[in-house]
């Protein structure tokens, strides 16, 4: 089994509590508590190797314009009432904190003091396969092609699969939970006869070098253009959202990635915020996708309302990896005990797309 192309692999694996909506920052608050304390959740007990997910908790650092000031402000005040460590931080500490930042066309920016930053995306993702294996989960290497339900058509009954030498077999199952990601989520929920506006959308992440440069004690930065930049090692990385009318959805397999969205519009971002980063050069680059929900960019989580025992954990729109601990614990709770209980997230349900109540998240990076 390859995850070669999975999501997971290809992001830039971090993590903040700088949401615009409450339920989105007591998801990430749960998955910072869940990496800070990843051995206390996926140790193996006769395995003495500590896990280290490599957590740099350097922070965000949102930056904000005269036109989005106000909007910042809000959102930093709804993440302090969740008790989400974040400053807002005005122009005279920007210079003071990141004297390597060109604050031209700023007027504040809101920074993670604690609980955000970046961790190792394989690492997290193998010890949670390792841990689930030691409970006894089994890992069945196949295609999903088809979800057999009660003849009432209110439950599944079986999933059918064919492995890679075509062969097909049945899996009967108590509970199917739809977390097949960017490619095939839609084509899942469309075996019970649903349709979720989750579709794949290709983004690039940009390795560079500079070698001259001062930029210490950096966060992930987020500049009002969308484009983004961080510390790799003593390298870093960079990627933006392209343009709507440029962001067409893409099928499995394509990751090339755009090297003109680098050279004509990240890198003068990156120029014009950074003045050391003038004189970069790019050394690696990679492309994967983004479950995209068209719908309000916003997780799709819980039951299907016809098909009790069906669940959704689709349409991520690039946060899946943070939000993975608390969506996992969220629908085992569902699975359990019929309903949420370490966070209410009720709000995300597929329901909501029928009744066309989408969830406002202006912090979508």
């Amino acid at each position: 089994m390859s995850f070669k192309y999975c999501a997971t692999t290809r992001s830039a694996a971090s993590i903040r509590h700088q949401f615009s909506t409450k339920e989105n920052i007591c998801i990430s608050q749960f998955g910072t508590d869940f990496i800070r304390n990843i051995n206390d959740y996926l140790s193996i007990p006769e395995c003495d190797e500590r896990i280290d997910p490599q957590f740099k908790e350097n922070g965000y650092l949102f930056l904000a314009s005269p036109t989005g000031k106000s909007i910042l402000e809000q959102n930093v005040a709804m993440q302090q009432r969740c008790n989400a460590n974040i400053s807002l931080l005005d122009v005279a500490k920007l210079n003071e904190r990141f004297p390597w930042l060109s604050t031209e066309g700023l007027t504040c920016g809101g920074f993670g003091e604690s609980g955000e930053g970046w961790f190792d995306p394989a690492l997290l993702m193998n010890s949670l396969r390792r841990k689930a294996k030691h409970q006894g989960v089994s890992v069945i290497q196949g295609e999903a092609i088809d979800i057999q339900r009660e003849p009432s058509g209110n439950r599944v009954n079986s999933v059918i699969f064919k492995d890679n030498s075509g062969n097909k077999y049945t899996l009967d199952c108590g509970a199917c939970i739809n977390a097949s990601g960017a490619n095939s989520a839609r084509s899942i929920a469309s075996m019970i006869g649903s349709d979720i506006p989750v579709y794949a959308k290709k983004r690039c992440i940009f390795l560079f070098d500079c070698a001259s440069h001062t930029v210490a004690n950096c966060p992930l930065v987020v500049d009002p253009s969308g484009m983004y930049f961080r510390p790799e090692g003593k390298m870093f990385i960079s990627g933006i959202a392209p343009p709507e009318d440029n962001d067409p959805t893409v099928e499995h397999g394509d990751v090339e990635p755009d090297y003109d969205l680098f050279e004509e519009t990240i890198w003068p971002l990156l120029a014009n915020r950074v003045p050391a980063f003038e004189a970069i050069k790019v050394v690696n680059a990679w492309a994967g996708h983004y479950d995209h929900n068209l719908f309000d960019y916003n997780v799709i989580v819980g039951p299907d309302p016809v098909v009790k025992n069906f669940y959704y954990a689709n349409g991520f729109s690039g946060h899946g990896l943070q939000q993975a601990p608390a969506i996992g614990r969220a629908l085992s709770e569902l699975i359990l005990y019929n309903r949420f209980v370490t966070i209410d997230l009720s709000p995300f349900s597929v329901d909501r797309i029928k009744d066309n109540k989408p969830i406002e998240e202006l912090n979508v990076v």
